[in-house]
């Protein structure tokens, strides 16, 4: 299966909806929400909900929550038919205009930028969430969470399953578990059904691990190989499990580990993508026998595997830069094993 080759290839392939994501649809009706929906993930996934009510023949809204900075990216969702709400989320006012939904998809949260402005940091990923499930107690949430609240572990472990014990390093991932005790709150005092998605790391051909390991390639950077195992799966992939697991909402919680099952070393990452680039890596560092990793196999006993390889996903990179296609300029940071960020 080739990769996309041009902008509107990528964005129509990353809002393609499963088969999952249109039948979760077809048997859970009303509005949908998607708060924090100007982020990396939340236009493709808020296209996909727009296509997948199409599909699933319910009628509703699906209506983007951002302050939308720009406005290339809301009139592109107005012309998908999503429904574009500008809001500040932090502002506890803003709440009362926000419309009414059965179904809510919260992506609000605050990585870069937590060790210059911590407290910002834990009000977006603590304050922020205790609004949105005041505000839709009665709804079904699915909402996005982070693999850093696991501890670094051993690789021959195969990853951190979602019954372990949470070991966040650093305030980014101790608030991101401050985040799922909101949830786990509203579940005790208002029945509110959630899924938390533990998600790392989500690839669109423009940003993502194996993103900024090729363009470190490309400019003659070392690659890092001390964090020497990853996790990551494609962005369509991701926004298509997510709107699945809408039906796995529940009170507690449903957590799920969201990424692919092969578990890839950065080493041979580097390797092949140098060589699909025509490019030398070199590489910096040597593996620790730790690393911050998730087990998937709860996911894919619910949803199957993603339909996009890790083998698959490093071609479709490769080619993406090597034809000089866009990036964003926003590293994932992988490599950071303090917790800093």
């Amino acid at each position: 299966m080739d990769g996309p080759r041009t902008i509107d290839e990528l964005e129509e392939r990353l809002s393609r909806p499963s088969d999952a994501a249109i039948a979760t649809l077809r048997e859970l009706p009303g509005d949908i929400v998607i708060l924090g929906a100007g982020g990396k993930m939340g236009p493709s996934l808020a296209s996909m909900a727009r296509r997948a009510a199409d599909a699933a023949g319910t009628p509703r809204r699906v209506v983007a929550v951002s302050r939308f900075s720009s406005e290339a990216a809301s009139r592109s969702l107005t012309e998908r038919g999503v429904d574009v709400s500008r809001a500040d989320l932090a502002d506890p006012a803003a709440w009362r205009t926000l419309p009414d939904a059965a179904l809510v998809v919260y992506m609000v949260g605050q990585k870069f930028g937590t060790q210059g402005a911590p407290g910002r940091t834990w009000h977006t990923n603590t304050v922020i969430p205790a609004f949105a499930t005041d505000r839709y107690r009665d709804a079904r949430f699915v909402a996005f969470s982070t693999g850093n609240v696991y501890p670094l572990t051993p690789v021959a472990r195969g990853g951190s399953l979602e019954g372990d014990a949470p070991a966040p390093v650093g305030e980014y991932a101790m608030s991101c578990l401050g985040r799922e005790r909101v949830f786990e709150y509203a579940a005790a005092t208002w029945g509110t059904r959630s899924t938390i998605l533990r998600l790392n790391y989500a690839v669109d051909l423009r940003y993502g691990v194996l993103v900024d390991i090729a363009r470190q390639i490309l400019v003659g950077t070392p690659v890092d190989v001390t964090m020497g195992w990853v996790n990551c799966i494609w962005q369509g992939d991701a926004n298509a499990l997510a709107l699945a697991s809408l039906r796995a909402a529940a009170a507690p919680p449903t957590v799920l580990n969201l990424s692919g099952p092969e578990t890839l070393r950065v080493r041979d990452v580097a390797v092949t993508l140098a060589g699909r680039l025509g490019a030398n890596a070199t590489i910096h560092g040597q593996e620790a026998p730790d690393a911050l990793l998730s087990n998937t196999q709860a996911l894919q006993a619910r949803w199957g595997a993603p339909s996009v390889s890790a083998d698959a996903l490093i071609s479709w990179v490769a080619a993406w830069l090597a034809a000089g296609g866009e990036t964003s300029g926003k590293p994932t940071r992988f490599e950071q094993r303090e917790g800093a960020f």
